[in-house]
Parts: C-alpha cells; structure tokens; sequence
C-alpha cells in the first residue's frame, strides 16, 4: 500500500555478489535454488535490462536448451510473479539469435524512480490532509495561533484534547512545513504566514475549505466508483456535508478580496447601479457567500440566491441572519431550470455553470430573466490551452471527476462541460443561448470572470 525501499531501483551491481556466489555446471540443483532465491526487485531488474542469452549465462551454459527453458521459466515467475505461461514474451537477444519480441518497454530507471518520488510525495499529501481537517474542526490551528509559541500539552488543554494524539498531529504538521517548532523548549507556533493561510478565516489566503472539499471527495469514493458503473450521476445533495461547508469556505475568501473591490467594477456600470439600489440573483448559490457579501456591500439594492440543495438554502438564511442582511437578502430553493424573478439588473453564477446538465436552456432562462440592459456575470475556472500537467488542472480534473460531471450528468441533459471547460466552450454556450456580447471581464490566478449581455 504504501510506498517504501523496496520499489527503489536496483541495479545489476546491487546483486552482483549473489552472482558470483552461483555454483558452477552442472550442480544445476544448486543453480536452481539460487534462482529461486532471488527476491521479486532483483528478479524483475534482471528480467527488464538482459537479454535471454545473457540469463542463460545467470542460470547455466552448459545446460542443455529444455534444461535452461525450465529454469529460465523459474526465473521469469519469480521477475513477474505469474505463471510462466502468462508472462509477457522476452525482447530478442542483444546478438541477434531469434527470441520472441516482448510488449513491454524496458523500465527508465531514473523515470521510475522519479515517478515514485512523485506518488510518495502525493501519498504524504494526501495523509496531510486528513490532519488540516482534525487541526480545523477541533481549532488546534486557531489555538496554535492565540496561544503563540505553546507545548502539545498547553494545545491540548485549550482544545479539550488529548495531549498524546495533539503531539503526534502537531509533529505531522512540523513535517510538512505548516508549523514552526523549538525542539529544546518543545513548543509549536505559526508564523504569520501560516496564521493566514491556516488560522484566520477572515484572511483572503484562507485555504482550510480546500481540506473539507478534499475529505469530502474521500468520503464518496463509493458513492461515485457506483456512478462510473452506473449511469454516470451524483447529485450534489448526495455528497458528504463537508463539501457544502468547505466549498463555502473555499471560495468565500476569494469573494472577500476580489468581488466587490475587482470584479462589479469590471462589469461597465454595474458598481453606480448596485450603489443607487438595484435587484441581482445568485443561481446556485450554495451557504449564500458571495451574495450576503454583495449585500453588505450595496445597502440600497436587494439581492435574492437560488440553490437545488434545500439544506444549503437554509444555511444560507442562517449566515444572511448573522450578519444582519436577512431584510435585503432572501434564499429560496430552485433550480437553474425553474427559478422565479425577472427583471434582474444582475445575476451572478459562482462556479456552478459547469455542473448544470443543460447549460444552454440554463443560461437562456438567464437571458429572459435579466432587464433588457441587466448583465450576466459568471465565473468559471480558468483551463490551459491545452492538457498539461498542472497544480490547476489537477485540482479542478479531480474534483469534477468526483463532483462537477457526475452532478451534470445527474440531471439527464445533453452535455456534462466539467470544470475545465475553458472559455471557448462557454463562449459557445452563451451566444446558443443568445447573448449577444461576451468578454472575460476579470480574472485571478485561479477563475475567469465572464460578462455577457443580452
């Protein structure tokens, strides 16, 4: 399960005393025992960089040829660990003498070993972040923060936890760089970086809500190895609730920083309507983030959010509810295909166009409910001209393996875009639904804003 010494990459100097050690023809008995001594590595190296001729040289040369296939066979169980019959045939013999051509590739050793490295580094990560979400929920972080520089005892008396588990997880954390540590005082901090990043939820780096998101996905393996069987769809309502939290917090930070400071005043004269009062939606609204922000921004205009997910809408009212919007924002569960309201000088879609089923009706039922002048603005993430790897296109690639396309494909439309759709294919859904103008108003390192009018 794990990866460990054992898929290092042994070379032919690495075994080359066992070798030597083999006894001479015709003790073939001996020669047999010493080859099914080998262990599975050092059988599969020899399998993957000789030739048959140079293995009969490792069994025995003075073997008869029906001799030397039996325990050339033996040897190939042990490389491969099938049945000799079952085994891929051997490349041809570096002098040229007739061997069977073989369907696998010799192994790049440095390749190998990098491509290890990688899934190491990756399982690490992956273990990590199962410990963000117990430092999360049970305010390990935010205590490591207040407390400043403080021993696993002192966390562990702020939290209620037990103190034993609280040093092995703020030692995962040392380990992977999200907590600094005095191994003479044994005391853990954060620096102001990390604090931002980990501890502050008003911080525009907060990153938390991507760890829920990521333990979500974890949760419905299940659920979504059935989809790929099945008939492809996962509605969002069916995923573990730390999506819908964690997606809240995930983007709620970016909406902080970018929403009313960047992107209303990209749309050309949506800021002087909001500030002289005007009607927007929020299709899909999810907890209601990014409009209860709208709202508090824009005290003259009211603002209404939409959302299939019945107990994300009342979430959303709860957050409206805190803080003290609630008379001017209002939450109502509806899809993108049924929402009431028309007349919109602005309707917004955060990052949810792409997991709709029809995103063509969508956005044309968008269309005729906007004013003649109101504006559609959306965001989408943003796509690489072509499939590259990347940090960004890993992230959103796996996340709509698990969630954006199963959610489209749920709804029984004709198209699933996924959320590296790129901005072509929103181009495309946007002038079929008959809008007339489209542009990329704004844009961050991670999302499109996209503007388009009737």
């Amino acid at each position: 399960m794990f990866v460990s010494v054992h898929h290092e990459i042994h070379d032919q100097e690495l075994f080359s005393e066992k070798v030597s050690r083999m006894p001479p023809a015709p003790d073939t008995m001996c020669r047999h025992q010493f080859v099914t001594a080998l262990d599975h590595t050092e059988a599969a190296c020899l399998w993957e960089v000789h030739s048959i001729d140079e293995l009969r040289s490792y069994i025995d040369p003075a073997l008869e040829p029906s001799s030397t296939q039996r325990y050339f066979q033996v040897f190939e169980e042990q490389a491969v660990g099938l049945p000799g019959s079952q085994l891929p045939a051997h490349r041809s013999s570096k002098n040229g003498s007739a061997a069977p051509e073989t369907s696998r590739a010799a192994l790049d050793p440095d390749r190998l070993q990098d491509f290890l490295n990688r899934f190491g580094a990756d399982q690490a990560a992956a273990m990590h972040a199962a410990t963000v979400v117990i430092g999360d929920k049970l305010g390990l972080y935010k205590a490591m923060f207040e407390l400043g520089a403080a021993t696993a005892e002192e966390l562990a008396e702020t939290t209620g936890c037990h103190p034993r588990l609280v040093r092995e997880w703020a030692n995962a954390q040392v380990a992977s760089a999200y907590c600094q540590y005095d191994a003479t005082q044994q005391r853990y901090w954060l620096t102001a970086e990390q604090a931002a990043c980990l501890a502050d939820p008003e911080s525009p780096t907060f990153v938390v809500g991507g760890a829920l998101v990521v333990n979500s996905v974890h949760q419905d393996a299940e659920r979504v190895m059935a989809a790929f069987t099945a008939g492809g769809g996962l509605d969002w309502g069916e995923h573990h609730p730390d999506l819908f939290e964690g997606t809240r917090r995930f983007f709620e930070p970016a909406y902080r920083a970018n929403l009313v400071e960047h992107w209303i005043p990209a749309l050309d004269g949506m800021q002087e309507r909001l500030e002289a009062g005007a009607h927007a939606a929020d299709i899909g609204c999810g907890h209601g983030a990014a409009l209860i922000l709208l709202a508090q921004a824009f005290p003259k205009s009211t603002f209404v959010g939409y959302d299939a997910h019945a107990e994300s809408v009342e979430a959303a009212r709860k957050l409206a509810a805190e803080a003290a919007v609630d008379n001017r924002v209002s939450f109502e569960t509806a899809t993108a295909s049924d929402f009431p309201g028309r007349g919109f000088d602005l309707i917004c879609v955060f990052n949810a166009l792409h997991e709709w089923g029809d995103p063509v009706s969508a956005a044309r039922i968008i269309r005729h409910a906007l004013a003649p002048d109101g504006i559609w603005m959306f965001t989408e993430p943003r796509t690489d001209d072509e499939l590259v790897t990347s940090v960004r296109a890993r992230t959103f690639y796996s996340v709509s393996t698990f969630v954006c396309t199963p959610s489209a494909l749920s709804q029984d439309g004709p198209e699933a875009l996924g959320a590296q759709a790129g901005q072509d294919a929103l181009r495309r859904v946007v002038t079929e639904a008959g809008f007339t103008r489209f542009r990329r108003a704004a844009e961050t390192p991670t999302f499109m804003v996209l503007e388009a009018r009737p």
